[in-house]
């Protein structure tokens, strides 16, 4: 059994993005430093896109994990059952992430609208 190792690089690459766009970083942006503005600062990164590119990232792998079980099973030959089986597991780590995130966002809503001011 021989691994996939493009599919490892690129799992670890999209690894690195995750957290380049959790520290506050660019999308995709993995070795580049933040955008810096005129004052020095870093530009500020649009809490929505970030989201939407997420939850995209996520609705692929998803995708991507099913077309590859399908070929698979219809016995197509560039398919191995190892391949399958690492995009299924990419799928559901990235999705029970998603999970995991929105958790917290709504833990963190409950306590702010719990505040007393």
């Amino acid at each position: 059994m021989s691994m996939n190792v493009n599919g490892m690089d690129s799992l670890l690459s999209q690894m690195r993005a995750a957290m380049a766009v959790a520290q506050g970083g660019a999308i995709g942006a993995i070795a580049k430093p933040a955008a810096l503005n005129v004052t020095g600062a870093s530009a500020p990164t649009d809490f929505a896109a970030v989201l939407k590119a997420s939850l995209d990232n996520v609705a692929k792998a998803q995708s991507h994990a099913e077309s590859m079980q399908q070929a698979f099973v219809l016995g197509d030959d560039n398919v191995s059952l190892s391949d399958v089986m690492i995009d299924m597991q990419k799928a559901n780590i990235s999705f029970q992430t998603t999970v995991q995130v929105r958790n917290k966002v709504i833990a963190a809503y409950n306590d702010i609208m719990n505040m007393q001011v």
